[in-house]
């Protein structure tokens, strides 16, 4: 069994729309990248992970996704596990691969995602959005919406114009509308709240580079752009795109063969499921994740949370301990949640803006703290951190997270 577990190799590209690239393509991209970083050749990589959710949706490659992506580059006849688990895909995979050096059966291991979300068919992306739900479930219950809605034009405007169009978006925005609506009513939180957390996600995300979104929003912009849910504006929802990003870890052995100067300790990795009986997922992967590593929620100088809506930080950051319950959006406005603030979060810009390509999300936290624990984040680095929290969540069951990871980390 290996003591420590340590990151020596991260990378992702710059989240975009890619319609002109493939899943092969992206994957090279961060292959190569992440072995340059850790100053490794190929050959060292023992076992890989490849995380991905809808390759199978877009171009049918349904199986062994991992062995293709990563065969035309070369890495081939290790042991390679292909990872779906929704949005938590990516964590999932880095949660593999740690556990497999942890567990002795190898020394130096790959985590990488690689997603392409945008498609110019609209209902394809919407699909592949649903199938992160009990399907058979959810499909009943947009068929209840339709029914209301073919009622309420009825009545309001008439026979003809019952087949009239209507925009859509993807059911987890209803979702998360849903939570954001019952916070506001049980702890007298606020859209503005909420427009702080979404504008402070955009203006973090134009000090990053590889975000998919380098634009600055205000507060006011935030409240002033498009309704897609009710209190969500389009500006508190992450955007569609497509995206690659990668980690090596090795045993505490590997790296003082290597000698890697820049390896970050992972000090927890976490996967819990969700339940339809409670939702209780994010407290019930935070105890265990404070405990493995030793540490409390005062302990944490950075953290990235799953913010596919700003009401995702806000939720996460209470559930996570690092507020009271129900003063998730008085913390963002206090400014503790900023770059300079007490506890900086989602400093990439988060899912809201740096992106969300579903199978590289993940990755693409680690990413981030992993660049700011080694001090190289540039303009958007935190001051002298030394431990950083990711926390992922994938899918709903129920009215929670079907899937959550949460990752500890120290330089």
């Amino acid at each position: 069994m290996s003591d420590n577990v340590y990151i020596i190799g991260v990378a992702m590209n710059k989240f975009g729309k890619y319609l002109e690239r493939s899943i092969k393509d992206l994957t090279g991209e961060s292959l190569k990248q992440v072995l340059k970083d850790a100053e490794l050749g190929p050959e060292a990589i023992q076992a890989a992970w490849f995380s991905n959710t809808g390759w199978g949706m877009h171009d049918f490659q349904h199986c062994i996704r991992g062995q293709v992506a990563l065969s035309a580059h070369g890495l081939d006849k290790i042991p390679i596990t292909n990872v779906e688990n929704a949005c938590a895909s990516a964590s999932t995979a880095l949660q593999g691969a740690w556990t497999a050096i942890k567990a002795g059966l190898y020394d130096c291991a790959l985590a990488i995602g690689t997603e392409k979300v945008y498609s110019e068919d609209r209902k394809l992306m919407m699909q592949g959005f649903i199938s992160g739900t009990d399907v058979e479930i959810t499909n009943q219950y947009i068929e209840q919406l339709k029914q209301t809605a073919r009622e309420k034009a009825e009545a309001s405007e008439g026979p003809d114009q019952k087949d009239k169009k209507k925009g859509g978006h993807s059911v987890f925005m209803d979702f998360y509308a849903m939570g954001a609506r019952k916070h506001m009513k049980a702890y007298g939180s606020t859209r503005r709240q909420l427009a702080v957390i979404a504008a402070k996600a955009h203006n973090n995300s134009t000090l990053n580079p590889l975000a998919q979104y380098t634009f600055p929003q205000s507060v006011e912009q935030v409240l002033a752009d498009y309704e897609v849910a009710y209190p969500l504006t389009r500006a508190m929802c992450s955007p569609v795109g497509d995206g690659t990003a990668a980690a090596i870890l090795c045993s505490e052995k590997f790296l003082r063969a290597h000698s890697a100067s820049r390896a970050v300790r992972v000090r927890a990795s976490i996967l819990r499921s969700g339940s339809w009986t409670e939702n209780t997922i994010s407290e019930r992967a935070a105890k265990p994740a404070y405990e493995m590593a030793g540490v409390g929620p005062e302990d944490i100088h950075v953290a990235e949370v799953h913010d596919a809506t700003a009401f995702g930080e806000l939720y996460q950051t209470e559930k996570l301990g690092f507020c009271p319950e129900g003063e998730g959006g008085l913390f963002a406005e206090s400014g503790a949640t900023a770059l300079g603030g007490k506890l900086p979060v989602n400093t990439s810009g988060g899912l809201l803006s740096r992106g969300h390509p579903i199978g590289a999300s993940g990755l693409a936290q680690i990413y981030e703290l992993v660049t700011q624990l080694r001090g190289e984040a540039g303009k958007r680095q935190v001051r002298d951190p030394k431990i950083a929290l990711a926390e992922n969540g994938g899918g709903t069951i129920g009215v929670g997270e079907a899937a959550m990871c949460i990752h500890i980390l120290e330089i």
